[in-house]
């Protein structure tokens, strides 16, 4: 193993270049602007739509995947059947899968015409390029830091706690709530923070599906992007220190949580 030194000289290494140097670059272009001229950037009209349409995406979406992924997590911990380590595989494909191209497969799927969309076009209901298309977006690139961080404490729990309460007279629903809910917590709020988080900042997914409409669909890393197009790079910075700021927030809050929780344990 190595030394105290060298894993701490690494290790400041790797912060000072992932890190630490593209937000100096971030701050170096940030003080190049005025305040009115920074404000103006990252607060107007179409600015403040797209950060209510991402943040309500982004709501829905952990809401619905922390769900879906908590259930994902239980079945393949707690049940043995055929293609069960298939599904577990499945769980890191959005890490594995360009967004761009995820994005792609799902406007092919849910457009009105698609295999999934041809059933919500029955209801009524639109899914590509139109708000809930980011949230499915949301859902498949965050999925994973849900099962992910629920599935090992499910592994890890003791068969015992549950035999007890068992032996006490509780019933499966009591089991649950009180012994094994508990426990998960933390990691449920771990992983629906980062899904929150991941969700803030999705790009490449949201785009291919969401249509891209101005005042509805537009999500704010559209708009980062938009700016740089425009070679506009101080309003790009100007908004990615929004978004940077909100997630190191969010970070702070979540380990904040986290270190509560613990100390009550």
């Amino acid at each position: 193993m190595p030394g105290f030194s060298l894993s701490f000289g690494v290790s400041t290494l790797y912060i000072s270049l992932v890190i630490l140097l593209p937000i100096s670059a971030l701050l170096i272009y940030i003080s190049g602007m005025t305040w009115s001229q920074y404000w103006f950037a990252i607060s107007d009209a179409r600015m403040i739509q797209s950060y209510k349409v991402t943040i309500a995406g982004a709501f829905y979406s952990t809401v619905i995947v922390t769900m879906i992924g908590f259930l994902w997590a239980w079945i393949i911990t707690r049940y043995n059947f055929p293609g069960r380590r298939l599904l577990d595989s499945l769980v890191d494909l959005p890490f594995a899968l360009p967004t761009s191209v995820a994005g792609i497969t799902l406007s092919a799927l849910f457009i009105p015409s698609g295999w999934l969309g041809q059933w919500f076009e029955l209801f009524g209901w639109k899914i590509s390029y139109a708000f809930p298309g980011i949230v499915v977006a949301m859902i498949f690139t965050s999925i994973p830091f849900i099962v992910r961080s629920v599935q090992p404490v499910l592994e890890d729990m003791d068969a015992e706690l549950e035999e007890a309460a068992l032996m006490l007279g509780a019933n499966k629903w009591q089991i649950f709530s009180r012994v094994i809910l508990p426990t998960l917590l933390p990691a449920l709020i771990a992983g629906s923070s980062q899904a929150f988080i991941r969700s803030l900042g999705e790009f490449g997914a949201v785009i291919m599906i969401a249509g891209n409409i101005p005042y509805e669909t537009e999500v704010t890393s559209l708009m980062l992007f938009v700016r740089l197009q425009e070679y506009n790079y101080p309003a790009a910075a100007a908004i990615a220190s929004v978004v940077l700021l909100a997630s190191l927030t969010l970070l702070f809050l979540l380990q904040l949580a986290q270190g509560k929780l613990f100390n009550k344990s």
